[in-house]
């Protein structure tokens, strides 16, 4: 399984990929995972590739190329859009609907694109579209934004026991932020695929 995250600095995609490499291999799974840094301190485009082999097999690149994502995982929607070629063609998209405007917008000389996940689900992708953010503060933290996608993300792939990825979550979030972290996670993974 190839997933690839992808969103901007400072919102815990590094942290989803690790969190994600635990459940491999607490499923006794290879696993590989590829950090690619934008301006990660000045809020630019991260990017992460999780891959993850079938049982007995080996992963011996962890670098996704287009059109390969079975899942992209994209916490704003101008990352989904700008790695949406690497996804298969019958591959699923979770979005986070929180726009943080680039520095092209910010300094004025370009726009937000508008519509862009209505244009995405419009081109056939599945396409899980959530507002993270706000899930993330109902729960005590706009941190969470990461966690909240993840339970998204378990709810797909469905032959992984819901009690892996607690463990794994367990394992990777200070004990202090747990319980509200926890709540995030069951939040993302009670959520509902919308056809909007």
């Amino acid at each position: 399984m190839n997933i690839l995250i992808a969103g901007v600095g400072g919102q815990g995609t590094l942290l989803a990929s690790k969190m994600l490499g635990m459940v491999a291999q607490k499923q006794g799974l290879d696993v590989k995972l590829s950090e690619v840094h934008g301006m990660s301190q000045r809020g630019g485009s991260v990017v992460t590739c999780v891959k993850i082999a079938e049982k007995g097999k080996k992963v011996f690149s962890p670098i996704i190329d287009m059109g390969e994502a079975d899942i992209i995982m994209a916490f704003e929607q101008l990352e989904a859009l700008r790695w949406l070629p690497y996804l298969k063609k019958d591959g699923t998209l979770i979005v986070n609907t929180q726009k943080i405007n680039p520095m092209p917008v910010i300094s004025g000389t370009k726009t937000y694109p508008g519509e862009i996940i209505k244009s995405i689900k419009n081109s056939g992708v599945r396409v899980y579209d959530i507002d993270a953010l706000e899930i993330a503060k109902e729960c005590g933290t706009t941190k969470a934004v990461n966690i909240v996608l993840i339970g998204v993300l378990s709810q797909i792939v469905k032959d992984i026991d819901k009690e892996i990825w607690l463990d794994a979550l367990r394992t990777v979030i200070p004990t202090r932020l747990l319980a509200i972290n926890e709540k995030a996670f069951q939040k993302g993974a009670e959520y509902e695929e919308s056809d909007k």
